[in-house]
């Protein structure tokens, strides 16, 4: 069963920064997932809410603001004063961190609450840029966004998230052109979970942070786990190997 580390390690280092993205670099985990939102201005940055208000000094919606402006926030203090300093991060600068190493990378494409005009287009000419087009899963609670991806770049994988039980989810996986499945974990402990393994997609789910689920779903046959304690989580899973 593969691993992903979750918003970087959300669990050790603050999450969704260069700081957490630099520590999983390094580590011998499968793959990294990330998620993006738009600025005012139309730049990209790396962000799991919608607002900075959790994660930063400040205050306010992501679009609502100019990436210089958020650039002026601090993104690490509230986890700890040791990460002082830390900006929020464009898509470009995490990129730029795993462009050379063996990460699959999950970008979670933040579209699920405010629509971001245009999000898919500038993904996608990053990602050629980069030349990241096959080492990428595109994923969104946003399943018209993920449907619009695939129409657009039929060669790079797509995933639905979603947290509810679901009937036939290979069936609606096609609909949607979705190639993957990305689910709560509890789901997989249902038949729909059965259903996904046994469609041969590959399915994932997130988010697993004890030892006891992330064992439990390797025994299901489970392909993927998102786990905010990366490093622990690879050194269990190797060590029942």
């Amino acid at each position: 069963m593969k691993i992903y580390a979750h918003r970087g390690s959300a669990g050790t280092l603050p999450e969704n920064t260069i700081a957490s993205f630099r520590a999983t670099a390094i580590l011998p985990v499968h793959g990294v997932e990330f998620d993006v939102h738009m600025t005012k201005d139309g730049e990209l940055v790396v962000i799991h809410d919608e607002s900075i208000n959790r994660t930063s000094n400040g205050k306010g919606f992501i679009k609502d603001m100019t990436l210089a402006e958020l650039k002026s926030y601090d993104f690490g203090e509230w986890f700890s004063t040791k990460f002082k300093g830390e900006k929020i991060p464009t898509l470009r600068e995490v990129l730029y961190v795993f462009k050379d190493t063996h990460h699959h990378l999950n970008i979670e494409l933040k579209s699920d609450v405010f629509p971001y005009e245009g999000m898919e287009d500038k993904v996608l000419e990053m990602l050629k840029e980069y030349r990241l087009e096959r080492r990428v899963v595109i994923s969104s609670f946003n399943h018209e966004m993920v449907s619009n991806f695939k129409m657009q770049a039929p060669q790079i994988e797509t995933a639905i998230l979603f947290m509810e039980v679901m009937i036939r989810p290979d069936d609606y996986a096609n609909i949607v052109g979705a190639d993957a499945l990305h689910a709560f974990f509890p789901t997989a402990f249902r038949a729909m979970g059965k259903e996904a393994i046994a469609s041969g997609r590959q399915f994932r789910v997130f988010t697993v942070n004890e030892e006891i689920y992330a064992n439990m779903l390797q025994e299901i046959g489970v392909h993927a786990i998102f786990t905010d304690f990366p490093e622990r989580m690879y050194q269990f899973l190797n060590r029942r190997v």
